[in-house]
């Protein structure tokens, strides 16, 4: 929290409702055999290969904002579990592309069956999943999301105010 504020920060709910998000995604999927992190992964490649893409490991971490080397050891689980295909890519050796199996097909869409769900019942105070409180912000979340973050430079002259 802030010195001169009064209540919790903005950051501060961003981080304890992803917090929130996390853990409850996590006890929804457990019964599927998968993590938060493990959906989030199958339901966007899921969502991916419907639109007719077969991303590498590098596309799918810049689409769902994990790092690139926490998609590669997701991919590897989800591939050791039967869920997903890892291959060269023809164009790029050094790329890998991802597929889901049928079985990760199967197991995703019962995924995003229960996320959905879980997704209507988080957001029945804004009126639910289809309304204009929800879409509103969903739209604030976007344009967060959208804004570029300089990274801090510490012990920077113009951090410390001594700029001259």
């Amino acid at each position: 929290m802030s010195k001169g504020s009064l209540g919790p920060t903005p950051g501060f709910l961003v981080w304890r409702l992803a917090n929130k998000w996390r853990v409850a995604v996590d006890r929804a999927v457990a019964p599927l055999g998968l993590t938060h992190a493990q959906y989030s992964l199958v339901a966007s490649l899921h969502g991916m290969q419907r639109a007719g893409e077969r991303p590498s490991q590098r596309q799918l971490a810049d689409h769902t904002g994990l790092e690139a080397l926490y998609v590669s050891k997701l991919a590897r689980t989800l591939e050791s579990a039967g869920l997903i295909e890892r291959a060269r890519d023809p164009r790029d050796p050094r790329a890998v592309q991802l597929a889901l199996t049928e079985q990760g097909r199967a197991v995703t869409r019962q995924a995003v069956v229960v996320v959905q769900e879980l997704l209507q019942q988080l957001l029945e105070p804004l009126g639910g999943l289809d309304a204009p409180r929800t879409r509103a912000f969903t739209e604030e979340l976007m344009t967060l999301l959208d804004a570029p973050l300089a990274p801090s430079v510490p012990n920077d002259e113009t951090t410390q105010g001594t700029a001259s």
